[in-house]
């Protein structure tokens, strides 16, 4: 299985994002997830731990079994331009569905947690998405993420504090015309 197929699955890419800049265990995940079967749950865990995307963390001693913290390996959940190069348009079609996907459930969740007897404040709740179109040269864009890279960077190296708010920043950049 390729890192493409192996992370673009509606389950395990829903595994890395629950596990990104935090370790948890078979049973917080299933607790996370919610509508993720057990046993189907620790399927994909093995999946991704054999494709090297997760890694044991800690182990101890629970009734008579192991119970394994799992947490995610940073550097192989990225998908860069090699890891989707040769994909026909049928197959990166495919794999930005997962995509969409994921992002709809996770907006989806985030909406019925805000909902409230006045409806969803998206803005208190954090929640925003827009189409911002630009006019640049492949020059500017190139400068355009290598700045976002940045201060997105800044942010992801936050440590989790009771003061934080775990929050989803999805990314979809695409030529028009």
């Amino acid at each position: 299985m390729t890192k493409v197929d192996l992370l673009l699955h509606p389950v395990r890419l829903r595994v890395v994002q629950a596990l990104l800049g935090q370790e948890m265990t078979p049973q917080q995940l299933v607790d996370a997830l919610g509508d993720v079967p057990q046993a189907t749950l620790y399927r994909h865990v093995a999946a991704l731990v054999e494709g090297g995307m997760l890694a044991v963390v800690a182990e101890r001693p629970v009734r008579g079994v192991t119970e394994r913290t799992y947490g995610v390996v940073e550097d192989a959940v990225s998908l860069d331009a090699a890891d989707l190069a040769g994909l026909s348009a049928e197959e990166h079609a495919q794999r930005f569905h997962v995509y969409l996907a994921t992002m709809l459930a996770s907006f989806g969740r985030a909406v019925e947690r805000a909902d409230g007897p006045d409806g969803v404040d998206a803005s208190a709740a954090g929640i925003g998405y827009r189409v911002a179109p630009m006019w640049l040269t492949d020059d500017e864009l190139d400068t355009m993420v290598q700045q976002l890279r940045a201060v997105v960077g800044r942010a992801l190296d936050n440590p989790s504090t009771p003061e934080r708010r775990r929050r989803l920043l999805y990314t979809v950049l695409l030529p028009d015309g």
